[in-house]
C-alpha cells in the first residue's frame, strides 16, 4: 500500500510538472525503480502512464492541431510511431544490468536539455533552413529516442520544431502533444506484447498524471517559473546521482 501511495504521489507530481514545464520523468521513473520495479520495466510503465496527460494536453490544442495540413500531419504520426516502435524495440532486447548503465547518463542529458530548454530553442530557431523542413531523417531519430527513453523529449520536439521554421509555439506546443501521444501508443503496445509493463503501478501512476495535469494550470499561477525550473533540475541531477552511486 505505501508502495502505491508513493507512485500516485509520483503520478500526480510527474503530471503537475509536465503541464507546467515538463520534467515529469525525473519523479515518476526514479520513484518506480526505488518500489522494486526492474529499470527496463520502470522506463516502459513510466511512458504508459504518460499517456493519458499527453492525449488530454493535445485535446487541449486541438483548434492548433486542426489548423496544420492534414497529411503533414499523417505523416509527422507515422514517422513519430514508426521512430518510436524502434526505440521501445530496442529498450525490449536491452538487459536491466546494460540499461542501468545508461540511466544516470540519460537523466544527466535530460536535465541538460530541461535547463538549457530556452537556449535549444533559441539556437534552433537561428538555425531555420539548416535542416530538411519536416524530414524523417530528423524525425524519425528523435522519435527512437522517445521510443527508448521519454525525458527530455519535448524539449527536443521544440527546438526541431523551430529548425523547420515553425514559429507558432502554440501550433508547435500541440503538435508536440500529439506525437507524444502517438509515440506513447505504439511504445504501449510493444511494451505490453514484450511484457514489460508493471500493470498496477501503470494505472495507479496514469491516474496521478490526469489529477496532476489538471491542477497544473492554477499551481503554474502561484509559482514562480524560474523557481520551478531550479527544482525541476535540482531533482534531475538529484536522481542522476543517486542512480550512479548505485552503480558503485
Amino acid at each position: 500500500m505505501a508502495d502505491l501511495i508513493l507512485i500516485l504521489v509520483a503520478g500526480f507530481l510527474g503530471g503537475l510538472l509536465n503541464a507546467i514545464a515538463g520534467g515529469g520523468t525525473f519523479i515518476t521513473f526514479p520513484a518506480l525503480v526505488f518500489t522494486g520495479v526492474p529499470e527496463i520495466a520502470a522506463n516502459a510503465t513510466s511512458t504508459v502512464a504518460a499517456m493519458p496527460g499527453y492525449l488530454s494536453a493535445a485535446i487541449g490544442f486541438r483548434k492548433d492541431i486542426a489548423e496544420l495540413d492534414r497529411k503533414l500531419l499523417l505523416r509527422l504520426t507515422l514517422w513519430s510511431m514508426l521512430g518510436g516502435a524502434i526505440g521501445s524495440g530496442l529498450l525490449l532486447i536491452s538487459s536491466n544490468e546494460a540499461f542501468a548503465i545508461l540511466i544516470p547518463f540519460l537523466l544527466l542529458g535530460a536535465t541538460l536539455v530541461f535547463l538549457r530548454g530556452a537556449q535549444i530553442r533559441e539556437w534552433a530557431a537561428r538555425q531555420r533552413g539548416a535542416v530538411k523542413a519536416f524530414g524523417a531523417g530528423t524525425m524519425i531519430p528523435v522519435a527512437i529516442y522517445g521510443g527508448f527513453f521519454n525525458g527530455g523529449l519535448g524539449i527536443v520536439l521544440l527546438a526541431l520544431f523551430s529548425m523547420w521554421g515553425m514559429t507558432n509555439l502554440h501550433a508547435m506546443n500541440g503538435l508536440k502533444c500529439w506525437l507524444s501521444f502517438a509515440l506513447s501508443v505504439i511504445s504501449f503496445v510493444i511494451f505490453a506484447i514484450g511484457g514489460k509493463i508493471v500493470w498496477i503501478p501503470a494505472l495507479v501512476m496514469g491516474a496521478g498524471t490526469i489529477l496532476g495535469g489538471l491542477a497544473g494550470a492554477p499551481v503554474a499561477r502561484r509559482i514562480p517559473m524560474p523557481a520551478l525550473r531550479i527544482l525541476i533540475a535540482t531533482v534531475g541531477f538529484g536522481m542522476t546521482a543517486v542512480f550512479l552511486f548505485r552503480l558503485l
